[in-house]
């Protein structure tokens, strides 16, 4: 029996006026999708606890069956084990994005235009990351480079407590009302005011203005947190498996419960994202031996925090078309036996531009014990099932188990 999860990250969404009063899930066309959706179990499942953070961290967490009550240490050091730093029980890690900021006067009263410096490539934010670990003040803190504008800040002998909002979450916002302005948090905003003074002009976003680019002129710290400790995948399931995703968080996950992490060419945690390359390395995960795979897509989230509406409903055609389609019917070609477990982590609906703790809408499928499932995955089919699973964390179990 091989084991497949399709997670499409933030692809669950609330009917939206400027849809036609539709879901991108009811108005992409998604047939391998709905396929598997009228054979199979459909309903609700909420993944995020009451009073857990609402964060991809948290939710993927909960997808793969970790009780988050108990091993949760925060989002950043997920991040850190993908990147390659070897933490200490001491060290608090943050998430550093690189961050376009706009206005006048202080840095209090700029604007927040972009929570990824229009996707800065990883070459360019080195150089700006490897700048800032010279020039500003860091007693006791490094910066590591990851991806893209995702990057890490190690603090030697921290703390964590902090009430730090994720920039994605303040599009179009004054930042000076999400700094932190009191306590050791006062550290962190002098950070950040300062990178700006450092990066505004430097020579990489100069090019990058040149280009009609938005610069990186800002670092925006987030996400604390402690040297993770998961329980081995294998040992609370009994099978083995790979985590295919272009991001660091999932690929920290998957490293810290023992899974092997794939490294696809091309895969860039957007709708550009190579998902031909993430299909085929599933495939050949499965096929030589693997048990189980886990395939993250960011792209419908980046798209509901950007508030693209079009890009949401198509980056779920390309899931369906280009992962979904040719994973399965590998799967029958090789004459496999195969359980498919389709779901968003949460939702991330267009309107808000940022997650909600909300239920979302799965699909288990067997391909042994067919069932009547819906006629189409939507929010509004499998509700109607009337199967809730209040505590997501169940899930995997049943999915491999059952």
């Amino acid at each position: 029996m091989k084991y497949v999860v399709f997670l499409g990250d933030g692809m669950s969404d609330l009917p939206n006026e400027n849809l036609g009063g539709k879901t991108p899930l009811e108005l992409a066309h998604k047939p391998n999708i709905d396929s598997l959706a009228s054979r199979g179990e459909c309903g609700m499942v909420r993944t995020i606890p009451h009073g857990m953070p609402t964060g991809s961290d948290t939710a993927n967490l909960s997808v793969l069956g970790y009780d988050i009550r108990h091993c949760y240490t925060g989002r950043s050091p997920l991040e850190a084990v993908s990147i390659g730093i070897n933490l200490k029980d001491t060290d608090v890690t943050l998430r550093c994005n690189l961050v376009s900021l706009e206005g006048e006067g202080d840095y209090e009263d700029m604007t927040m235009i972009d929570y990824s410096s229009d996707e800065i490539s990883t070459r360019e934010a080195g150089m700006l990351i490897k700048y800032l670990n010279k020039h500003l003040p860091l007693d006791g803190m490094k910066f590591y480079t990851g991806i893209s504008y995702r990057h890490c800040l190690v603090w030697e002998n921290g703390h964590t407590g902090f009430d730090f909002t994720p920039p994605h979450d303040i599009l179009t916002k004054r930042v000076g009302d999400y700094i932190l302005k009191d306590g050791a948090g006062k550290r962190f905003t002098e950070l950040m005011k300062k990178s700006f003074e450092l990066l505004d002009n430097h020579p990489v976003n100069i090019r990058r203005r040149e280009r009609g680019l938005k610069p990186a002129n800002s670092i925006w710290l987030w996400g604390e947190g402690t040297k993770p400790k998961l329980d081995s995948f294998f040992d609370l399931y009994g099978v083995t498996g790979t985590v295919v995703s272009a991001v660091d968080l999932i690929k920290g996950i998957g490293k810290c419960a023992g899974l092997d992490v794939a490294e696809v060419p091309g895969a860039t945690g957007n709708i550009d994202t190579n998902f031909e390359g993430k299909a085929k390395a599933a495939l050949s995960a499965l096929l030589s031996g693997k048990d189980f795979v886990f395939i993250h897509v960011e792209a419908p989230d980046e798209c509901g925090h950007r508030q693209e509406y079009e890009n949401k409903i198509h980056s779920i055609e390309l899931i369906d078309e280009k992962i979904v389609g040719p994973v399965v019917k590998g799967l029958e070609e090789a004459g496999e036996s195969y359980r498919v477990l389709i779901l968003p982590d949460h939702p991330t609906p267009l309107a808000l531009r940022t997650h909600t703790a909300d239920p979302v809408p799965y699909v288990l499928f067997d391909s042994r014990r067919e069932k009547k499932g819906v006629e189409s995955y939507t929010e509004a089919k499998c509700t109607e099932t009337g199967i809730f699973i209040e505590e997501g964390r169940t899930l995997m179990g049943t999915f491999l188990k059952g």
